[in-house]
């Protein structure tokens, strides 16, 4: 094996791994924003996609894609697994990356289109439907495009040019998440009976973002790597820059756009932004200048965010905005091919464009290949959509959406330790009849340790005309420290801390989650109870007042309530003896 050979197939693998990576990108960004009780679900599938994507492609999406010179479709050494067959191959795409290594490639594409379905289908599809319609997505339906365009079929012929797959991966994946959106309806509350839309905010932005820079780190993979070659070095590292670019001019217009039309700074517009701007150069990033890059970013950001707020107003529910990022800016990008191709910007560029003297002509065969291949893809996809429909179907139950996907389909949570705290209501309208306490006290010797059932019959009300009261305290969290320092110097150890959602006088404050307004608008804040008894209640009230005053809308409201008892569980205590450890 030459050095050529060596150099050309570590880039080649190199870059492969890279794009397998974005995987986890992928999975991070859709689980980021669904919701958490569907979060098992969104990270199965985004293992089982590539596993269901492997096995379709070896199997016979391969030789469908590069089978051959058929105008339509591979027709020869279609089955590659077994090892016969494969000298065939010598020649397809690059003669100097052996044939496992431009296999590898190709599948970590073809996994990608598959795995952008995921996110538009998400918190309604049910989980074998999803399997079986990826598996024939990467079995057939992405193969057979991917030969007109990569495998020498009749766009190739025509001229059609897709660097790193804005129509064969980006708009592929897109059309068949439409296709799944509007089949399988929108999810359960996400439009009124007026029929406007509402928000479902995701759960973890925080991970959405680190999905983000995963899938940005991936895509110096997919667009440089898409050389299949490092012998000509200035061609790859203008595709990085070209990438970078687009990318960089996205985050800055679609943040600006969701500012001026939505009136903040939308992280999630901002995040989808990004991917735009990369999906928007991946088809041209080869055949376009560096500045051209930087307008192809600016106006994807745009798009994207005009194209989430329009989706949503046409009842096609995407929870993540799959379609307005690989779908409307994947058909963007591949026009871009025909408006910004620039002969000689690289060694890979070898005709211009609309905007570069090149006429109509690569402009109208872009255009053509888009209307072909989202005609053929889309149908398909239906149809296939449509058959699983009327056999196993595609959507979970009613109850099973309601409750989440992760118990319904998988039987098991993402966070099974996290649970939203919310006050506990008493019994008697919030009078006080399931007051509780916690009491911090030195645990008994084991020879004064008293068993449940010797503890229940014990009623000890050795004051039985002492009087308890509940002082309830609601207010900001950032004031609860000073609030336990001025308690603290009363003589308060025991008291319950609980955080809580509300709205008061200032009537909370109206959020936004991609262009549409969130239907709560509570504030988080902190509930403190405290049960005393010795100690007066007007001395607790003072205390409280001093720690939380300031004038101000938000101090807080103070509730007191009479107690009609309290019982020490471990003991059997009651009243006055029950709460002897606090005062």
């Amino acid at each position: 094996m030459d050095s050529k050979m060596i150099v050309d197939t570590l880039w080649v693998v190199f870059a492969a791994i890279l794009v397998f990576f974005m995987n986890l990108g992928f999975a991070a960004v859709e689980s980021g924003f669904n919701r958490s009780k569907n979060t098992v679900n969104i990270l199965s599938k985004n293992f089982i996609v590539f596993a269901v994507s492997s096995l379709g492609f070896m199997l016979l999406g391969w030789g469908l894609m590069f089978g051959g010179d058929n105008p339509f479709v591979g027709t020869q050494n279609l089955l590659i697994l077994g090892g016969s067959g494969i000298d065939f191959y010598n020649d397809t795409l690059t003669p100097n990356v052996p044939f496992w290594g431009k296999f590898f490639f190709q599948l970590v594409f073809c996994g990608t289109a598959a795995t952008i379905v995921s996110g538009a289908v998400a918190e309604r599809i049910k989980y074998l439907s999803f399997i079986v319609f990826s598996f024939v997505l990467t079995l057939l339906i992405y193969p057979i495009v991917g030969h007109w365009i990569w495998g020498g079929g009749w766009l190739a012929d025509l001229g059609f040019l897709d660097f790193a797959g804005d129509t064969v991966v980006h708009s592929v994946g897109g059309w068949a998440a439409l296709s799944g959106a509007i089949i399988l309806g929108p999810r359960l509350g996400k439009y009124d009976k007026n029929g406007k839309a509402k928000a479902i905010p995701g759960h973890n932005l925080s991970l959405a973002v680190i999905g983000l820079f995963v899938l940005w780190l991936g895509w110096f993979g997919f667009n440089p790597g898409s050389t299949m070659s490092f012998q000509n070095p200035s061609d790859v590292v203008h595709i990085v820059m070209t990438t970078n670019t687009a990318a960089i001019a996205a985050v800055l217009t679609s943040t600006v756009t969701s500012w001026l039309f939505i009136g903040k700074p939308d992280l999630g517009m901002t995040i989808n932004g990004c991917l735009a701007g990369l999906v928007g150069i991946t088809g041209g990033c080869a055949y376009v200048s560096v500045a051209s890059s930087l307008i192809i970013g600016a106006v994807a950001g745009v798009i994207v965010v005009f194209s989430v707020i329009l989706f949503d107003k046409a009842k096609i529910d995407d929870p993540v905005g799959a379609t307005s990022v690989h779908l409307v800016c994947g058909v963007f990008g591949t026009i871009s091919v025909g408006l910004f191709a620039e002969e000689g910007v690289t060694s890979l560029s070898t005709v211009n464009g609309f905007f570069f003297g090149g006429g109509a002509s690569l402009l109208g065969i872009e255009i053509l290949g888009v209307l072909a291949v989202g005609a053929f893809v889309f149908v398909s996809s239906a149809l296939v959509w449509l058959g699983l429909k009327k056999t196993i179907g595609i959507r979970v139950s009613a109850e099973e959406e309601i409750q989440g996907l992760d118990i319904g389909e998988h039987g098991n949570s993402a966070y099974p330790d996290f649970a939203i705290l919310a006050p506990i209501m008493d019994s008697n309208n919030g009078n006080g009849a399931a007051a509780a306490a916690v009491i911090a006290e030195a645990p008994r010797p084991a020879s004064e340790k008293v068993s449940a059932e010797e503890a229940i019959p014990v009623v000890n009300r050795s004051r039985p005309g002492a009087k308890m009261t509940k002082v309830t305290v609601i207010t900001n969290p950032e004031k609860l420290a000073k609030l336990q320092v001025e308690l603290d110097k009363i003589g308060i150890t025991g008291l319950t801390v609980t955080n809580v959602l509300g709205y008061g006088m200032q009537k909370g404050h109206i959020e936004y989650y991609r262009g549409l307004p969130v239907k709560t608008r509570l504030l988080p804040k902190v509930q403190v109870d405290i049960v005393v008894c010795k100690i007066p209640v007007e001395t607790v009230i003072g205390a409280i007042k001093k720690a939380l005053y300031t004038a101000s809308v938000g101090d807080g409201k103070i509730f007191v309530y009479d107690v009609e008892n309290v019982i020490k569980i471990r003991t059997g205590e009651e009243g006055y003896d029950a709460l002897q450890d606090e005062v």
